[in-house]
């Protein structure tokens, strides 16, 4: 993923990432499954409305709607993050706690080499 952008915001920093493709649904619910046990307190929403899941295969059969969040604390960057896809774009939006001295100030440079390597992993489970 590209980052476009980022801003500081109440305790947090918001980002803005391009995919490499438009993705439509499908490759969307493949990214949240592949990180969903990666998350503690996680949480899953659809258009901005809390999905009941009990495993997260429900996640692959979800119905189709015009974004799809995954929110929690993740076990590998070890702070509460949100990640917000769009169906049929290439946008992703992903807002990260201010927790840690890696992620402290919306440092263009940094932040990108924070989160990137994160997020283009995510990017490639779409199309597993």
């Amino acid at each position: 993923m590209l980052l476009i952008g980022t801003k500081e915001n109440e305790g947090w920093i918001l980002s803005r990432w391009n995919l490499t493709y438009r993705v439509g649904w499908e490759h969307i619910c493949k990214a949240v499954n592949s990180v969903y046990e990666f998350y503690t307190n996680q949480e899953v929403l659809v258009e901005d409305k809390v999905a009941a899941i009990n495993a997260k295969e429900e996640i692959l059969s979800l119905a189709e709607g015009g974004g799809l969040t995954i929110r929690g604390i993740s076990t590998i960057i070890k702070v509460p993050i949100m990640i917000t896809f769009y169906n049929q774009t290439n946008i992703v939006d992903v807002n990260v706690a201010k927790m840690t001295d890696e992620f402290a100030v919306a440092d263009y440079e940094k932040f990108n080499k924070s989160l990137c390597q994160y997020l283009d992993s995510i990017e490639l489970a779409m199309y597993r």
